[in-house]
């Protein structure tokens, strides 16, 4: 009787099993601009020369700006948009992922149209993130898969899963380690994928909690995590332990984390109604009386970003406003509201002085100079 019993229990555990066990979604791709490429055969990632700014140099504007009005508005997405990205180094296009599980590039110059949309997720995409050069993109979302994506055909290049979700996935920034990419999972790990094999190669398992960001500092030798324990930790590249473990009782979990353009500083924003900043160099010294508040951001993973050569602090806020800051004095200078949802993440443009992209959870990207 026992054994009856125990054959029906595995016989019932073998049939839920097998349902689990479900396929990534098939991956498609719309292009939505009939001149892909134009008369020399170039595509849409080729950097513009004609838009009144040297988008190639290599050196932020001299003085940058306070954006004031609202120039332009990216509307296609129909939920809220969870992460905008610039494209590498020229940022002439925009990368969007968002909760009805699309992921779309804009363009920013010219007639700002949506170029291409990836299908892929099943459920609502957590992160994005750009390789070097901009030629492919990786995302994660919650259906636990990340994937590998060609930026300018839309194919569907690889697909990795741990069965866990995945909230940030960062390639690493050295170019003879563009084959590898880390992401940081809600098992507590942070996984090191190898895009050629296919395998993990490495864990980093230290953390308490859900991982909420990773970011790489001090020449890409480090990088930080952040997670849900409310702990910030600083890893050796292929080390997976820990060499420095952060936590304040004052601090709370940090969900977003941002290198300053010249990485000395990593400000995070923490879950307080305030902005934490670190000093990279200095063995990561909390710098308390560096601290950017009046924004409302409990609960909110929003983001936070510098002006490129950093007189400004900017960030979004759980009523749809974007703050901005003196980065020196630490002063709130500007405040406006920008959405109607929560403003999750806004991005300084790179080479603009007042050009300013923001993503809110009403679905709409808005651009302000």
């Amino acid at each position: 009787e026992e054994k009856a019993e125990l054959d029906e229990i595995l016989a019932k555990r073998a049939k839920t099993g097998k349902q689990v066990e479900e396929k990534s979604a098939e991956e498609k791709t719309t292009l939505h601009i009939k001149d892909a490429y134009d008369y020399q055969g170039r595509s849409f990632l080729h950097i513009p020369q004609d838009v009144g700014v040297n988008l190639k140099s290599e050196y932020p504007p001299e003085k940058c700006f306070i954006p004031k009005k609202l120039i332009h508005t990216w509307a296609g997405h129909t939920k809220g948009v969870a992460q905008i990205r610039w494209f590498p180094k020229s940022a002439h296009l925009l990368l969007s992922a968002s909760m009805d599980s699309k992921i779309k590039i804009w363009e920013v110059y010219n007639d700002r149209r949506c170029v291409r949309t990836y299908l892929g997720h099943k459920q609502a995409v957590r992160d994005i993130n750009f390789n070097n050069s901009g030629t492919e993109f990786l995302s994660c979302g919650y259906d636990r898969y990340c994937k590998l994506w060609d930026t300018e055909t839309g194919e569907c290049k690889g697909r990795f899963t741990s069965r866990k979700v995945a909230y940030c996935v960062k390639f690493h920034p050295e170019e003879d380690k563009q084959h590898l990419f880390v992401a940081g999972t809600s098992d507590k790990k942070i996984i090191c994928w190898d895009i050629r094999s296919g395998e993990t190669v490495q864990e980093y398992d230290r953390h308490l909690g859900a991982v909420n960001s990773i970011t790489f500092v001090d020449q890409n030798r480090r990088f930080v995590s952040t997670s849900d324990d409310k702990s910030l930790r600083v890893w050796e590249w292929d080390v997976p332990v820990d060499f420095k473990y952060i936590a304040d009782p004052s601090m709370h979990s940090m969900p977003s984390t941002t290198l300053s353009p010249n990485g000395k500083w990593l400000a995070c924003q923490s879950w307080t109604i305030r902005s934490a900043v670190f000093n990279v160099f200095n063995r990561f010294k909390y710098m308390r009386k560096k601290t950017f508040t009046g924004h409302m951001v409990a609960g909110y993973a929003c983001g936070v970003d510098f002006s490129p050569e950093m007189t400004y602090l900017i960030s979004g806020d759980a009523d749809g406003k974007l703050y901005i800051w003196d980065w020196k004095s630490t002063k709130l200078y500007s405040k406006f509201k920008a959405h109607d949802d929560v403003c999750i993440q806004a991005i300084w443009h790179p080479h603009e002085t007042s050009k300013v992209a923001t993503a809110g959870w009403d679905g709409v990207i808005k651009y302000w100079d």
